[in-house]
C-alpha cells in the first residue's frame, strides 16, 4: 500500500508551531507534499528540515516569504527536481518532483490569481505553460512504464459539487469558467483522473480549505481545490481518500486540510 498526503500549510513555521509536526510524527503516509511552505530550509527548525525517517526536498521561491513548496518521502527517490523547465516559473517556488520505483510524485502550488490583476495573467500563463508540460510528464512516463501523481493546491473548484458556495463565486478566480474549462482538459485531454472525486462521486466536497474570515470552518462552508491527480493505472488502485479536517476551528493549524490517498501497490 501506497499512502500519500498532500497539505498546503499557509506557512510551515507558524503551522509547526501549532500543530502540523504532531500531525507530521503521527501521519502514516509515506509521501508528504507541502505548498506554501514559506520559508527557506535554513529557516526551519531543524526537526522540520530534516525531520527523522524522512528524505526532503525543500523548493523555495526566491521572492522571499512567498509559496515555496517541499516533498518528504520516507524512501529515498532515485531521482528528484526542481520546476518543470519554464523560464518564468521555475524559481516561484511552485513545482518540485521526485521519482520513486515506478512513480513520479509531483508537489504543485498552482497560482492562487484575482480578477482583473496581473495574478490572474500570472495564474493564466502557468496553465498554459503547464499544460503542456502536464501532457509531456505522462507521455514519457507511459514510454518508461512508469505512473505520475500531481499533488497540490490548484486554486481551481472543478465543479459546483467542490465549494459551498458556487452561485455566488462564478465571476471568482478559482471557479471562473475558463479555469474549470483548463481543468476539464486535464482530465479529458491530458488524460489524468481526479482520484477523489472518483472515490466519491456523488458527494459535495469533500472541501479541503475553509476561510479564516467568519464560521467558513464551522458550517463547512468551504472549497475543494487541492487534489491528488493520477494517471489511470494508479488511479485505478485508489482504495480510500479523505480529508483530514481538523476537529474544531481552534485546532487547525492552516486554513487547508491534508487530504489523503491510500493506493494499492502502484509498482
Amino acid at each position: 500500500m501506497l499512502t500519500v498526503s498532500t497539505v498546503n500549510v499557509n506557512g510551515l513555521r507558524a503551522a509547526a508551531k501549532k500543530g502540523f509536526s504532531a500531525w507530521l510524527a503521527a501521519t502514516e503516509a509515506q509521501v508528504v507534499c507541502l505548498q506554501e511552505v514559506r520559508a527557506e530550509p535554513d529557516q526551519l527548525p531543524a526537526e522540520i528540515r530534516d525531520p527523522e525517517g524522512w528524505h526532503t526536498l525543500w523548493a523555495p521561491a526566491a521572492a522571499k516569504g512567498r509559496a515555496g513548496v517541499a516533498l518528504l518521502s520516507r524512501q529515498r527517490p532515485e531521482r528528484q527536481q526542481i520546476g518543470f523547465g519554464s523560464a518564468e516559473f521555475d524559481t516561484s517556488g511552485r513545482y518540485a518532483e521526485i521519482d520513486l520505483p515506478g512513480l513520479t510524485v509531483v508537489s504543485l502550488y498552482l497560482p492562487s490569481g484575482e480578477v482583473g490583476t496581473e495574478r490572474q495573467d500570472e495564474k493564466e500563463r502557468f496553465m498554459k505553460e503547464f499544460m503542456v508540460h502536464l501532457i509531456d510528464l505522462r507521455t514519457r512516463a507511459e514510454a518508461a512504464g512508469r505512473e505520475v501523481l500531481v499533488c497540490g493546491d490548484w486554486n481551481i473548484a472543478h465543479r459546483e459539487a467542490d465549494l459551498k458556495n458556487w452561485r455566488a463565486n462564478q465571476k471568482s478566480s478559482g471557479f471562473l469558467p475558463e479555469e474549470r474549462a483548463w481543468l476539464t482538459q486535464v482530465f479529458d485531454q491530458a488524460g489524468y483522473v481526479d482520484v477523489v472525486r472518483r472515490l466519491h462521486p456523488d458527494r459535495p466536497g469533500p472541501y479541503s480549505w475553509w476561510s479564516y474570515r467568519g464560521r467558513a470552518f464551522d458550517n463547512d462552508t468551504g472549497w475543494r481545490i487541492d487534489y491528488q491527480i493520477a494517471t489511470p493505472g494508479l488511479a485505478d488502485t485508489c482504495v480510500e481518500a479523505h480529508v483530514e479536517r481538523a476537529p474544531s476551528h481552534a485546532e487547525r493549524w492552516s486554513d487547508h486540510a491534508p487530504v489523503t490517498v491510500t493506493y494499492t501497490d502502484h509498482a
